[in-house]
């Protein structure tokens, strides 16, 4: 299997945060995980909350241990809150189900990572991680 790569991470790093100074964003933070749900890299711009750390790996956690895309944890907490709650507490309160957390595959499909984004609306977020990702020829699943 394939794995995430420190230039892989670099450049969706520098992609997502090129995106959203284009698109007058607020400052980001951006972090990119392994398949094994390890921080490969992590990225605050000047500005950032020092907290977004936090919500970034929590946004991609949340991806690698579930198979879900921040977006459709969102959409799963708000039909079946239970759930939510119950993987929360098995994840140690880790998990942060809203978009901006991305699953990051290779070109055969294979999931090698995500990556979370966090410091506008949650809508934004998960824009400028697509273009990083998709920057580094990888495929988002937000």
């Amino acid at each position: 299997m394939a794995e995430i790569t420190i230039d892989n991470a670099r450049t969706i790093i520098a992609s997502t945060i090129a995106k959203g100074q284009e698109m007058g964003l607020k400052p980001l933070s951006v972090v990119v995980l392994d398949a094994g749900g390890h921080v490969k890299a992590f990225e605050r711009e000047d500005g950032a909350a020092p907290g977004r750390f936090a919500i970034a790996h929590g946004k991609a956690y949340g991806c690698v241990m579930l198979g879900m895309t921040g977006t459709a944890q969102m959409a799963r907490a708000e039909q079946q809150a239970y759930f939510m709650n119950a993987v929360n507490g098995a994840f140690g309160g880790q998990v942060v189900p809203v978009p901006g957390g991305v699953i990051v595959r290779d070109n055969d499909g294979a999931v090698i990572g995500a990556v979370g984004v966090t410091g506008d609306t949650s809508d934004n977020d998960l824009e400028a991680a697509l273009a990083g990702i998709a920057a580094a020829g990888l495929k988002g699943d937000g």
